[in-house]
């Protein structure tokens, strides 16, 4: 996703899990994500067509609200925008705390959704691409599936079979090769992202990184086999109870502990840039007229561009 990372602060100390149980070492919910987590009014890295706002503009104009278990994060939908004139205001936001090993599990309820949009719910260290970088929830222009992707530094690579229920579509994570397709694998199910997700009601992402591995699950709100430590958002997790994960990321061709380093959480919403706004990929989607002149000009087509987020937990 968006390859930058601003003030970054070692505030955690990953404590070795035992097997594949984990202990809950921060909760985030409602306006805990405004204590945790820091706004980074920053150009886009991917050239979107977005003006990211501190978060005093981002209260003001609410395009981030919180109340008991919701915390939204969205972009303008009212503003017309100048074609001379910055991005429409959206927001983007980092962790002050920074993660080695450990289990991140999401329970949202919604998406963005909507042509032009690019959502993502990622990890990334604090000298991309040498930190690593790990995307958990991403796409453009409502195209379902889900993609979980890697991109590091060059030499890291994914066999071509292994156990996932996924589908892979590129195993050379290397950020420099192929446009910086990374190393991707898409979801199963089409319930995982966009308007598909958001009408099942959400769900559960989860990722668990190790010094060997990192892996990738997605649960749709109804689906009757979500591990009850995920639906309930436990104090401790056993990862070996999840079952098979999408997306299996296993460090036989890619040391995990030279690849990766500390990383931060990030969650943000850009709109068109270097994927979604590509002529090809915009078109491809079905999305009307070019990518920025409908950003520009349709600010009532972002009403549905926001997530809604129950709450946000890290096991280490």
């Amino acid at each position: 996703m968006v390859r930058f990372v601003l003030g970054l602060t070692v505030l955690g100390s990953a404590t070795a899990a035992l097997g594949a149980t984990y202990a809950q070492s921060d909760s985030h919910q409602g306006d805990g994500f405004y204590k945790s987590f820091n706004f980074q009014a920053i150009s886009d890295p991917t050239h979107g067509r977005v003006n990211y706002v501190d978060m005093a503009t981002a209260q003001a104009d609410n395009l981030t609200y919180s109340s008991g278990d919701t915390f939204i994060l969205r972009c303008d939908d009212t503003t017309v925008l100048s074609s001379s004139g910055p991005g429409r205001n959206s927001v983007r936001i980092q962790s002050n705390k920074q993660y080695l090993d450990h289990v991140s599990v999401f329970n949202i309820r919604h998406m963005p959704e909507g042509c032009a949009t690019w959502p993502a719910v990622w990890e990334v260290g604090g000298d991309w691409p040498a930190g690593g970088e790990v995307d958990i929830l991403e796409g453009v222009n409502n195209q379902s599936p889900n993609q979980a992707t890697l991109h590091t530094n060059p030499g890291c690579t994914m066999p071509s079979s292994r156990s996932q229920t996924g589908t892979s579509v590129n195993n050379d994570c290397d950020a420099d090769a192929d446009n910086n397709a990374g190393c991707g694998v898409q979801a199963p199910s089409s319930n995982s992202y966009g308007p598909a997700f958001n009408s099942a009601g959400g769900g559960w992402y989860a990722m668990e990184r190790t010094s060997s591995f990192i892996k990738v699950w997605f649960w749709s709100r109804n689906d009757g086999s979500v591990p009850s430590d995920v639906k309930n958002g436990d104090t401790s997790i056993d990862t070996d109870n999840w079952g098979k994960p999408f997306a299996y990321f296993p460090g036989t061709s890619c040391s995990m502990t030279e690849y990766f380093d500390w990383a931060n959480i990030v969650i943000n919403l850009t709109l068109c840039g270097d994927w979604a706004g590509s002529s090809s990929v915009y078109a491809d989607a079905g999305c009307p007229s070019s990518c920025v002149d409908y950003v520009n000009e349709n600010p009532s087509a972002f009403t549905e561009a926001y997530f809604d987020f129950q709450w946000l937990k890290i096991y280490e």
